[in-house]
């Protein structure tokens, strides 16, 4: 099954939150997630990472350097107040 994401917000270095089609939202954190070489080593540079947009027609998060992420990988990814509370308990 395919999650595309509808809506991206910055929250913090490398903190994203996402929304997905399916109505799942929550935060996924990047920093510990991304190697940061290649296509995604301009995403190093804090100010750079906060340039990320949706692009509705891949159904994905993606940059201008060419660096995009599959939606599926971003969904596994997700956290939300949910998941966190299940590890919390």
């Amino acid at each position: 099954m395919l999650h595309d994401v509808v809506e991206v917000k910055v929250v913090d270095d490398y903190v994203l939150f996402l929304k997905f089609e399916d109505g799942k939202s929550g935060r996924i954190n990047l920093k510990n997630l991304l190697s940061f070489q290649g296509v995604f080593a301009p995403l190093k540079d804090k100010k750079y990472f906060s340039t990320v947009h949706l692009n509705s027609d891949i159904g994905t998060i993606c940059w201008d350097s060419g660096a995009d992420l599959a939606p599926s990988f971003l969904y596994e990814h997700l956290e939300d107040k949910t998941n966190q509370e299940r590890l919390a308990g």
